[in-house]
């Protein structure tokens, strides 16, 4: 079976005055179907930058990303955006919740946009939301969860669509050990019963043990 996610010579330069820096220098990875990826490194190894590379988020790179058997390296950005919509799921540190719209709301949107019908996104959103202890929160707005609850939503938000691959940057670094240990499992959990890939940023060597394999990024190289 192909890999879902294949990076090759992957390099990224920024330019600060008369300097080049540079943040990732070329990295190869892959990541097959189904399979819990651990990206391991301390703040400033390029972590976020590779993640934004895969998840098709910036422009400024160099090299190839595989997605599925599509290139997705240069593609031009309606079909980024499509790439992104049909194959992508994103957790972030900070859980980026939509303010005025309540948690089922939150994981309803994202399926809205890829045209799936509104009774059928709200079944979705709310079996996601319930298998995540969230069943009796659905009608809450983001500021009416804790934190731990707002980051169950964004993993729902994640999974809504049944994304073939994860892409989860420090998914539990604003939250304390105890709720991030087990709002780690539940995302674990979930996205192994959905049958999703996932490729997850973090410097908790403790979390990546937990994952199927670590990899380790320091200074732009991959370990």
């Amino acid at each position: 079976m192909n890999d879902i996610l294949k990076v090759t010579g992957l390099c990224r330069n920024f330019i600060q005055g008369d300097e080049t820096i540079e943040v990732l220098r070329g990295v190869d990875l892959a990541v097959a179907p189904g399979e819990i990826v651990a990206l391991l490194g301390p703040s400033g190894s390029g972590k976020s930058t590779l993640l934004q590379a895969v998840g098709l988020l910036e422009g400024g790179f160099q090299g190839s990303i595989m997605i599925g058997d599509e290139e997705a390296a240069n593609l031009p950005s309606d079909g980024r955006t499509r790439l992104r919509r049909d194959a992508l799921g994103f957790v972030y540190q900070f859980h980026h919740l939509l303010p005025d719209f309540s948690a089922a709301e939150n994981v309803i949107l994202p399926q809205m946009i890829r045209d799936v019908e509104p009774k059928a996104a709200r079944a979705r959103a709310e079996s996601l939301l319930a298998s995540l202890g969230l069943g009796h929160r659905l009608t809450h707005r983001p500021s009416q969860l804790s934190g731990g609850e707002q980051q169950r939503v964004a993993v729902a938000r994640a999974l809504a669509n049944r994304p073939a691959l994860v892409l989860a940057d420090e998914p539990t670094g604003n939250l304390d050990e105890h709720t991030a240990d087990i709002v780690f499992g539940e995302f674990l959990r979930l996205v192994r019963e959905e049958g999703s890939a996932a490729l997850v940023a973090t410097h908790n060597e403790r979390l990546a043990k937990k994952m199927d394999r670590v990899l380790r990024l320091h200074e732009g190289v991959l370990q």
